[in-house]
């Protein structure tokens, strides 16, 4: 199958919200007590996990929860319960939650800029296709990367979240390729692999750490033909 574009998630595929940014709030319990790394490895799993839910809501909770990536306004609201729900005080969940929201926040994987960039050279068209409620075009226009993406889906913007099919389509469109001749690379087959349903490729890629992710993106467009190993 031929491919004209490429769609690309954003957490966990392009960049990732890493450790270093909670450890540098130095989140601590109700008591005082400093937050260990195992602690701190968790919440952040509830905050950026492609799916799942990991505390329990109350009707409007559950509401918010279920939207969350259709508004910020619910976006914030549930991600201040689930911090709160994870025994971080209130003053140091809304600090942890703008960090989460602000896109230079958030760390490339190492392959990112490199992928990118090499797609575009091929002149292969690329979107950005992420369930979110903030604007993550910052992390790409902080480092160069800008010119490389031809289109965003965002879901707050779109109205639609993966897996839906309308949030694939509005890429598609934007960039006027075709289903079958697209390949979606994302970290969550239940969100991300939406797009089969459309008709196009799909890559799986492992949301680690981005230092211990040093090729991921790359060994996946390889393995599809699109740029040379």
């Amino acid at each position: 199958m031929a491919i004209d574009a490429v769609l690309f998630d954003f957490s966990g595929t392009l960049f990732r919200f890493d450790d270093a940014a909670f450890h540098g709030a130095r989140l601590t319990d109700a008591g005082g007590r400093l937050l260990d790394s195992h602690e701190i490895a968790e919440i952040m799993r509830r905050m950026t996990a492609p799916v799942g839910q990991f505390v329990e809501f109350d009707a409007d909770g559950q509401y918010a929860w279920e939207n969350r990536d259709l508004d910020p306004a619910l976006h914030r609201r549930a991600y201040l319960e689930v911090l709160e729900q994870s025994g971080v005080p209130a003053a140091q969940a809304i600090r942890l939650y703008e960090l989460m929201r602000d896109a230079g926040e958030w760390t490339p994987y190492p392959d990112t800029g490199e992928v990118l960039r090499a797609l575009h050279g091929r002149g292969l068209r690329v979107g950005v296709v992420s369930n979110i409620a903030f604007d993550i075009r910052p992390a790409f226009a902080d480092r160069g990367w800008l010119r490389y993406i031809d289109e965003y889906a965002l879901s707050y913007e779109v109205g639609a979240m993966k897996p839906d099919t309308r949030i694939f389509e509005a890429a598609l469109d934007g960039l006027g390729v075709a289903p079958d001749r697209a390949l979606m690379v994302g970290d969550s087959l239940e969100a991300d692999g939406g797009a089969k349903a459309l008709g196009c490729a799909f890559a799986l890629v492992d949301p680690l750490p981005t230092d211990d992710r040093a090729t991921g993106l790359w060994d996946a467009i390889c393995a599809h033909d699109l740029l040379i190993p």
